[in-house]
């Protein structure tokens, strides 16, 4: 069915900002959304006394006390509790992870913690500047953002020109690009932006690498792999960060959301060049009820019409959603 006449931003062909390669999310994504989300758009937080009661406790990843944080209703909250707990101004904060102080993007805080989750909050180490020669189209980056304003390296590909620049690692946190301050943009805009560096040429980052522990000093990992079994499940439910609108405690993932999530997760990273489990999970929930791909495009377009999502993207996206509920996956 066609899907162009109503489209708000459509880019008309697909569009592969790393050449079908990685360029970032993850829960990650780090609990991003476009300016509106789902069951919450436009509304202003709610008051503290009407959000969840729930404490979690939490250590900054490169050693610390236990602190004990509560009454916060999205990503950037948390951060200020995190910060208020520790003595820390939130702008230092680069990502949480859960369950582990390790820079494991497999366990990346994004749009859920599990009620019995532990946080580890990753702050601003080494500051660094690094010249990178694009010798080819594709860098093989995979960039997410922490829901906050930061944009930082989810996963870089072996053998990639980026994985070739031994100083750039997983969880760093992307600054500048060619002295351009890129804090406060979204991944898939800093995405597009490192697919439209001219080849042949060199750019440089500025780079800020999360704080190590002297034990967590070790060779640099890869990054998270796509497809791998990261379900936050750590209690009896999970506590959902929204961009806009109240906090909510929900039951675990059912076995449709995680698949489907986790594929339309890979889609985002084919067709876009990011990963975001928390913009999966949006789509996810908007599509569960539609009863054909127009009816789900219009749905998105209100939703998150901001990504302007390709056409084909949109019925890959459906389909993944058919699919999942049909067990086929």
């Amino acid at each position: 069915m066609p899907l162009g006449p109503w489209r708000k931003k459509n880019k008309s062909t697909k569009e592969q900002l790393v050449d079908n390669e990685e360029v970032s999310g993850g829960h990650a994504g780090a609990g991003s959304l476009s300016k509106s989300a789902v069951n919450g758009a436009g509304l202003p937080p709610p008051p503290a006394n009407l959000r969840p009661k729930l404490v979690f406790h939490t250590q900054l990843a490169h050693g610390s006390p236990t602190g004990r944080i509560e009454g916060f209703g999205n990503v950037k909250e948390l951060y200020g509790k995190i910060a208020e707990a520790f003595n820390i101004s939130p702008p230092e904060i680069l990502f949480c992870t859960l369950n582990t102080h390790k820079i494991d993007m497999d366990k990346l805080l994004g749009g859920q913690i599990g009620l019995e989750d532990f946080i580890f909050a990753h702050i601003k180490g080494i500051k660094k500047e690094v010249e990178v020669y694009k010798s080819e189209d594709a860098l093989g980056l995979t960039i997410t953002d922490n829901g906050a304003g930061y944009a930082f390296i989810k996963r870089i590909k072996e053998g990639s020109v980026v994985d070739r620049v031994k100083v750039i690692s997983v969880g760093d946190h992307i600054e500048c690009i060619n002295g351009c301050n890129i804090i406060g943009t979204r991944h898939y805009e800093v995405a597009r932006m490192l697919k439209d560096l001219p080849r042949d040429k060199s750019f440089t980052l500025k780079l800020v690498e999360p704080m190590k522990a002297f034990e967590m000093l070790e060779p640099r990992s890869k990054g998270a792999k796509p497809a791998t079994d990261n379900k936050i499940v750590a209690g009896r439910g999970t506590l959902r960060l929204r961009s806009k609108g109240p906090a909510t405690v929900e039951d675990e993932p059912t076995e449709f959301e995680d698949k489907a999530v986790k594929k339309v997760d890979d889609l985002l990273e084919s067709y876009m060049g990011i990963r975001d489990t928390e913009l999966a999970a949006t789509m996810v929930e908007v599509g569960r009820d539609k009863k054909n791909p127009d009816e789900f495009a219009m749905a998105l377009d209100e939703t998150l019409g901001d990504f302007a999502f390709p056409d084909e993207f949109v019925f890959d996206v459906w389909g993944a959603i058919g699919d999942a509920k049909q067990g086929r996956f």
